[in-house]
């Protein structure tokens, strides 16, 4: 199971982990596993390349885990949330499709 957690601050993201494989296919195979690599992926590259948060990001691959973790502050804080946010939903939606291979936690 893929376990998605978002750590928040008040109304603030502050940034998510999201670890292990899905197992809903074989590794290679697995839909939802790129389907939520793909969000990922695309969250962390707007977040750092394109609105330049200079967000941590450590990946470990053998556990099949990536952690972000925001600054205290960003300039384009509106839409680093706003991303942040779109992330969280676009993975709420895949744990309604995908019950038993997702959980989407906040804390």
């Amino acid at each position: 199971m893929t376990r998605c957690e978002f750590f928040t601050e008040g109304d603030r993201i502050t940034g998510f982990t999201v670890a292990g494989h899905s197992g809903y296919s074989e590794k290679g195979t697995d839909i939802l596993c790129a389907a939520i690599t793909t969000a990922v992926t695309m969250a962390e590259t707007t977040i750092n390349d394109v609105c330049g948060a200079k967000a941590k990001v450590r990946v470990k691959q053998e556990d099949a885990r990536i952690t972000l973790t925001l600054p205290t502050s960003c300039d384009e804080e509106e839409t680093v949330q706003a991303v942040l946010s779109g992330l969280m939903l676009t993975l709420i939606s895949l744990r309604e499709d995908y019950p038993d291979y997702i959980e989407v936690l906040e804390v």
